[in-house]
């Protein structure tokens, strides 16, 4: 039993000694390469986090890299690397927002303000017809079969519709 207590203290301390070597690195490693990309990149946030990012990749692969010659060249590669393809993906992002078109609508005129106000006022079957004939430009005779009507009872929705839209038009006059 205290073999095998003593292995799993072994294990235990060698995987605590690992980590102890990479708190150490990454305490020595962290400023610089920050202060490196921060002159790079103009941004000390996004610096920190593209460093973070670069040794959290080291980190999960740290029982090799710790055994490289310089492993804050690779974390520092990493890191450029990263920032590099921030770059890439920020201008891609500002080519395509410059090819957009801005599309500049003038807002209505006053007098389809009040058609338009004078038109929600009239009856629903009149608005239709008219909106549909006058402003669809739409024949009777479709705007008939549209609404399962006769000819007939289109034009006296027309009809209808004229007079009480120029009877709401001269009230907001």
């Amino acid at each position: 039993m205290a073999t095998q207590h003593g292995e799993v203290w072994v294990a235990d301390s060698a995987a605590s000694a690992v980590s102890r070597d990479f708190d150490e690195f990454y305490a020595a490693s962290f400023t610089p390469l920050s202060l490196q990309l921060y002159a790079y990149l103009g941004d000390l946030g996004e610096a920190q986090d593209l460093v973070q990012e670069a040794l959290c990749r080291a980190y999960a692969r740290w029982s090799r890299i710790s055994r490289y010659d310089e492993p804050v060249a690779w974390v520092r590669r990493v890191a450029w690397n990263l920032a590099t393809s921030n770059f890439r993906r920020k201008r891609t992002a500002l080519n395509f927002l410059r090819r957009q078109r801005e599309e500049h609508t003038a807002g209505p005129d006053p007098d389809r303000v009040a058609l338009t106000r004078a038109l929600a006022k009239i009856p629903a079957q009149q608005r239709r017809a008219v909106v549909l004939h006058y402003m669809a430009q739409l024949p009777v005779a479709e705007i008939a079969a549209q609404e399962g009507v006769a000819e007939g009872t289109v034009k006296s929705w027309l009809s209808r519709g004229r007079a009480a839209l120029a009877a709401q038009l001269k009230k907001e006059n």
